[in-house]
């Protein structure tokens, strides 16, 4: 009996290798892939491990008519079509709390990355061209004005390590919140004309889709910077490179994109733009707990158990 189904051609050999271990499995590398599968193997299906950007939707879910659960590796579930799981019955769980202070650490460390070149600045050393040609002068961080765009656990996070580098912080979210005098916001154009710094931390789906937009950017003007460690969904791209390219907004530092991997390659000809290749969570102590998470929920599912980390 083959009760959990692993999807995702991201999951590596340790990660295959522990859900295989605690349950009999079988492994497809996406979700188109499970109408190919042999009927009498899809109907065995009650679990899935699901890890990717590929979406998850009904016809996915109908394909596996005993599915009870997606157990999704990662705080953001955006992939998956939750309304579609709740109408059948399915369960949707994430990882969520597991990697907040990575994806915190990132976004503060894009930052710093940015507001004093590092990458050029290790290019300059490597190079042995130090001796002839200095870096030039960068702009401080400490001591700016930040606004975080959604005050979650995440964005909570890099507020509170922003705050010792003694800026000042602002914030939107849905509704105010208990802070150290940080200055609350209802709108994030508002907000984005009274910083330095504009810090995306919203979760990603249809929601989020462009919230941040043209006018917010163009508030936050020649000499603002833009981050973003959430998903490339909840920032207008092609306005982000129309003003990063001109000149009307100061920079960005970007973790997330739109079409991972395969990025606009506009990106690869800005000069005023610090960029990671998504990996927030990436780290080995995190990967790992984000893994042991999602299957403490398959095998509570299985086991008939409350699920640790229930989406719906």
């Amino acid at each position: 009996m083959t009760n959990l189904l692993i999807v995702g051609n991201p999951f590596t050999d340790e990660e295959r290798s522990r859900l295989s271990a605690a349950h009999a499995s079988a492994f497809v590398g996406t979700p188109a892939d499970i109408a190919a599968m042999d009927m009498t193997l899809r109907t065995e299906v009650r679990a899935i491990a699901y890890k990717g950007h590929l979406p998850f939707d009904a016809a996915a879910m109908d394909a596996l008519p005993n599915l009870g659960v997606i157990a999704n590796f990662g705080v953001g579930y955006d992939a998956i079509d939750v309304a579609a799981a709740s109408e059948r019955g399915i369960k949707v769980t994430n990882t969520p709390d597991v990697l907040n202070d990575d994806v915190a650490d990132l976004a503060v460390g894009m930052m710093l990355g940015f507001a004093r070149d590092m990458v050029r600045g290790h290019l300059l050393v490597a190079s042995g061209k130090w001796a002839e040609q200095a870096l030039p002068l960068n702009r401080k961080m400490s001591g700016a004005s930040v606004g975080i765009v959604g005050l979650g656990r995440i964005g909570r996070e890099i507020a509170d390590r922003l705050a010792a580098f003694k800026m000042d912080i602002h914030y939107t979210s849905r509704s105010e919140k208990q802070t150290p005098g940080w200055t609350y916001h209802a709108d994030v154009v508002d907000m984005a004309k009274a910083v330095d710094w504009l810090v995306i931390a919203l979760v990603g789906g249809p929601e989020t889709v462009n919230h941040v937009g043209r006018d917010a950017l163009q508030a936050l003007g020649p000499d603002g910077v833009l981050v973003n460690i959430s998903r490339g969904s909840t920032v207008d791209e092609g306005a982000l490179l129309d003003l990063l390219e001109s000149g009307q907004l100061g920079g960005a530092a970007l973790d997330v994109y739109n079409n991972e991997p395969n990025i606009d390659p506009r990106f690869r000809a800005l000069t005023n733009a610090h960029l990671q290749p998504h990996q927030g969570s990436g780290t080995v102590q995190t990967r790992r707990a984000m893994a042991e998470l999602q299957l403490a929920n398959v095998t509570a599912f299985l086991n008939g158990e409350d699920l640790s980390t229930p989406v719906n």
